[in-house]
């Protein structure tokens, strides 16, 4: 049994890694493939694989979540990898738009590059998609060929949407959500996410409805609601120190800033 998909590097990890690795092996998981975010998690993933070198196996990439204003450093970071290091794929990348449109265009460059850095060194792709379908299909059409292939993590699409995946030469990740009752999440949850966010809030037939506070991994912090997921009614943003920096309400998922 493999997992395919771990960040077991991430900082949740740091209080029982050893004893989690321990239970997975106990259960039969014979080794893990690991995603890379950014520049910031690189040290952490190469001390996970001198501490596990048969078990885990990693990725090299930029995290869509982690496209900024100082994107073209970060690839210019992947590539050097490249240069000294080996890796089984390149991952997780993708589009995110999930928390903002802010940075889309980049996301796309970063995309589209990272495929074509794949192509040259012959490895598969991790695709990272959150609410950003169309998105993420406008850069795999224009990279389509017989050299594109990986899988599509964790996908939620439609049937429709799976099928043109597919087409592409991509596998489809199934996801922890079909584990849930009628494959929706139901009731409170917290979810922490691979780029070091989080959510804490509710979910009704398998969207976020109710007060909800949302941290990114810097402590950036949101406090709104949603109505069938989508954001809805007032709220406030804070800084990591808990300063209100902005303030607003959204209707329907549309943004108005006080």
């Amino acid at each position: 049994m493999i997992d395919t998909h771990t960040h077991l590097y991430s900082e949740e990890f740091d209080a029982d890694r050893t004893e989690m690795i321990a239970r997975a092996k106990a259960a039969g998981v014979t080794r893990c493939f690991i995603p890379a975010i950014d520049a910031s998690y690189t040290q952490r993933m190469f001390q996970l694989k001198n501490d596990y070198p048969d078990y885990v196996f990693l990725m090299n990439g930029l995290h869509p979540c982690s496209v900024k204003e100082n994107y073209q450093e970060e690839l210019a970071h992947v590539e050097n990898l490249m240069q000294s290091h080996f890796f089984c794929a390149i991952g997780e990348i993708g589009i995110d738009l999930y928390w903002d449109k802010t940075f889309l265009k980049e996301q796309q460059e970063a995309f589209q590059w990272q495929i074509q850095l794949a192509k040259k060194h012959q490895l598969p792709i991790v695709i990272h998609c959150r609410e950003a379908f169309d998105e993420v299909f406008e850069v795999l059409e224009t990279e389509k060929s017989d050299d594109l292939f990986g899988i599509f993590h964790c996908f939620t699409g439609t049937e429709a949407q799976a099928q043109r995946a597919i087409g592409y030469g991509l596998h489809l990740g199934i996801g922890g959500v079909v584990t849930f009752k009628n494959g929706k999440i139901d009731g409170n949850v917290i979810i922490y996410y691979a780029n070091g966010s989080r959510f804490k809030g509710t979910y009704k037939n398998g969207m976020r409805n109710g007060a909800a506070i949302e941290e990114d991994k810097n402590g950036n912090r949101f406090e709104g609601a949603y109505v069938d997921d989508r954001r809805d009614g007032g709220f406030v943003e804070k800084d990591r120190n808990g300063n209100v920096v902005k303030r607003g309400h959204y209707e329907s998922g549309r943004r108005f800033e006080d």
